[in-house]
């Protein structure tokens, strides 16, 4: 009970919203994608226990489209994949984009990406600056509605790494005007100013949306976030809080959805606010 009294009280000392972000619409969305983000954290949950059935178990719990997640390889040697990614093709319909660089790994720096809708046009890896290994993958995805471009990462720990990385992620999407999702372990909870990933709000949003995901077992932080442009496609973001998913990982995984009938109105919405 004294846990349940005093998160309110951390999260409003520490400015982060709780709950659901939800935008109201007047239409129902005729084109709803579910986008989930999932820090798994080389599968071994709050408990201390290494588990990647628990973890598969999560995802279909989720129930997404498409899943970005992050420390799904080992970090060193080989860095094979953690997950048993057929048997997890077979009970969700989800298959993993071609961005591993080794025959048995999942992912680019431990990014990995599953999807069930749409079709894969385009993918490229990308190293980030900082003091630790770090990268991002983009992949461009042919969807019934319009194009998609997803860029999963996951930001470093330090926060002067984090702004230099942010900054090439802006640099990558500055001149493009298809929708676009950033999403990931961003590991960054600050808002306004003190935030590394300011620069993104130029271009992206709602930035100052959070939703705690970190630690799984009492979210406080909300270190994973998801980012869209045009911001007016993004119509839910909820974190998967389940009793399972609190033991999986020390994350919890978020969820957004995202309606692409919107990427048109949202693009004269924002061409008459700035007339």
């Amino acid at each position: 009970m004294k846990g349940k009294q005093l998160k309110p009280k951390i999260l409003k000392a520490l400015n982060i919203a709780q709950g659901p972000f939800v935008r109201k619409v007047e239409e129902a969305p005729r084109a709803a994608v579910t986008i989930a983000s999932y820090n798994i954290h080389k599968c071994v949950g709050s408990d201390g226990r290494f588990d990647p059935d628990r973890i598969a178990e999560v995802i279909c719990e989720m129930d997404a489209d498409v899943v970005a997640l992050q420390e799904a390889d080992k970090r060193f040697g080989r860095r094979d994949g953690l997950l048993d990614l057929e048997a997890l093709e077979r009970r969700t319909g989800l298959v993993p984009a071609a961005v591993a660089v080794s025959a048995n790994g999942h992912g680019w720096h431990g990014n990995a990406l599953l999807y069930r809708t749409g079709r894969v046009a385009g993918l490229e890896r990308v190293a980030l600056p900082g003091a630790e290994p770090r990268g991002a993958i983009v992949v461009d995805f042919d969807m019934d509605e319009a194009p998609l471009r997803i860029i999963a990462a996951h930001l470093g720990l330090l926060r002067r790494s984090r702004k230099r990385q942010v900054e090439t992620l802006v640099g990558r999407v500055a001149d493009g005007e298809g929708p676009t999702l950033i999403l990931g372990d961003l590991n960054e909870w600050r808002l306004g100013e003190r935030s590394s990933l300011l620069a993104l709000g130029q271009h992206f949003g709602p930035v100052g949306v959070t939703v705690p995901s970190f630690p799984a077992q009492f979210p406080v932080f909300a270190l994973d976030r998801v980012l869209a442009r045009p911001e007016g496609m993004v119509l839910r973001i909820e974190a998967h809080d389940t009793p399972l998913a609190r033991l999986a990982s020390d994350h919890l995984p978020i969820k957004a959805t995202i309606d692409l009938s919107r990427v048109g109105a949202t693009r004269l919405e924002a061409g008459a606010d700035s007339a």
